[in-house]
């Protein structure tokens, strides 16, 4: 019975934002089936893939998720860095 509450609260955080992005709400956006939470404060943005798919590489994905930060943010993203669940833009505003 304790372990239903347990496995609510991780569900709940799988698409919270990092530490810096504490406290902004995110835009969902799908880019080409992936699907990412994506958070922006000043010149850098976070996209945190939530939807279960197999993504071996950065490469395709960094390149989706680059594509979601300027929808929401609507700056080019300059560069980005992370892995494939989470992945942090910098923008070019």
């Amino acid at each position: 019975m304790v372990l239903f509450p347990a496995f609510l609260l991780i569900l709940a955080a799988c698409d919270g934002g990092s530490p810096h992005f504490m406290g902004i709400e995110p835009t969902r956006v799908e880019v080409e089936g992936s699907v990412f939470a994506v958070r922006v404060k000043g010149r850098l943005a976070e996209a945190v893939r939530i939807n279960p798919q197999y993504a071996p590489r950065m490469g395709p994905i960094g390149a989706r998720a680059a594509k979601a930060m300027e929808q929401v943010s609507g700056c080019a993203v300059r560069e980005v860095r992370g892995d494939q669940a989470l992945i942090l833009g910098i923008l070019d505003c």
